[in-house]
């Protein structure tokens, strides 16, 4: 930064900061200090060990909120880059119940690598509060914003702590573009590309020799949705994944499988439907026949809570745009 620039300021903010994380909290070319100056119209400088804020008392306190929420995220071993400064700026505007460190308090699952599983957003940790409180939960929204992981992520934490004694992974073995019937091999090579998202999740949280033990031992079971008819889950963990491409019967179908002791967690994003065209999808369905049931949670995530790259959001947000405009 350019320590001659001068501004009118009014007020000026002094915090310490870990010289340990001063370049995390600037980023690679000081893109993070610049979405801050941006986005709160201050000027921010590093004077040795700390970060001195100078602008209008408004943009000083907004951005010094800003800067002591990303400093938590790093502290606790989180990625500080451009798009989540935005995010941070807009969950603090006009709330100061808000911040990171709430959103980052909750450790939801260690994994195999010691590495805390936690929620990066508001939206997530609604998310996760609603499998925590009810029987069964609707995740709803664009990709990237870690609804399957984090149901995995609380369906391991669930079994570790042995409140329940199966983890059943499904999602629907929707065709688009090939056959089933014309693909090489038997019918496990032919649906396990649509449940590969699964099998990575796992490798992620449990490590392949656990996750593919307990596999064989059928304590965690990852099947097309069609193997689901005609059981009884008790004493499960049950996650349906892509569930916009079920059928209303599909989804009527796996809910009712439900048994004792047993969790549901449906995930899916409206705007991605591979069913054939005329079919309703049952997601869609679902959120209309269920709302308002005691123990039924539809939590709805938005561009806001993805947590992939910062042009993962942006197209989100342009095709959602795009989207309004044509219905208008």
């Amino acid at each position: 930064m350019d320590e001659d620039l001068t501004l009118p300021m009014d007020t000026n903010k002094r915090i310490e900061v870990n010289p340990k994380i001063i370049k995390e909290l600037f980023g690679g070319l000081d893109e993070n200090v610049n979405a801050i100056e941006e986005l709160t119209g201050v000027l921010v400088l590093q004077k040795d060990d700390s970060v001195q804020i100078s602008g209008t008392p408004e943009g000083v306190d907004a951005a010094s909120r800003v800067i002591e929420n990303l400093i938590d995220m790093i502290e606790k071993g989180e990625f500080v880059d451009r798009g989540r400064v935005n995010y941070v700026y807009h969950l603090l505007e006009g709330d100061n119940s808000q911040n990171m460190n709430k959103i980052l308090s909750d450790v939801i699952f260690v994994n195999f690598k010691g590495q805390p599983i936690r929620c990066k957003t508001a939206g997530q940790k609604r998310y996760v509060e609603a499998m925590k409180k009810n029987d069964v939960v609707f995740g709803i929204g664009p990709a990237g914003t870690g609804k399957t992981y984090l149901a995995m992520a609380m369906a391991v934490s669930a079994f570790k702590k042995k409140e329940i004694e199966k983890i059943i992974l499904t999602r629907p073995a929707v065709e688009a573009g090939e056959k089933l019937g014309f693909l090489p091999g038997d019918l496990k090579m032919k649906v396990d590309p649509y449940l590969r998202p699964l099998y990575d999740a796992l490798n992620d949280l449990m490590g392949y020799e656990t996750y593919t033990k307990l596999i064989e031992r059928e304590v965690i079971e990852i099947a097309p949705l069609a193997y689901m008819r005609g059981r009884t889950l008790n004493n499960a963990y049950i996650i349906l994944d892509e569930a916009q491409n079920t059928t209303r019967e599909q989804m009527k179908m796996l809910l009712t499988r439900t048994g004792v002791n047993s969790k549901v967690v449906v995930n899916g994003d409206n705007t991605q439907l591979d069913l054939p065209e005329g079919k309703k999808s049952g997601l869609i369905d679902a959120a209309h026949v269920l709302k308002g049931i005691d123990g039924i949670e539809f939590v709805y995530l938005t561009a806001a809570d993805v947590v992939r790259h910062e042009l993962v959001m942006k197209i989100i947000k342009a095709y959602e745009k795009n989207d309004r405009r044509n219905k208008e």
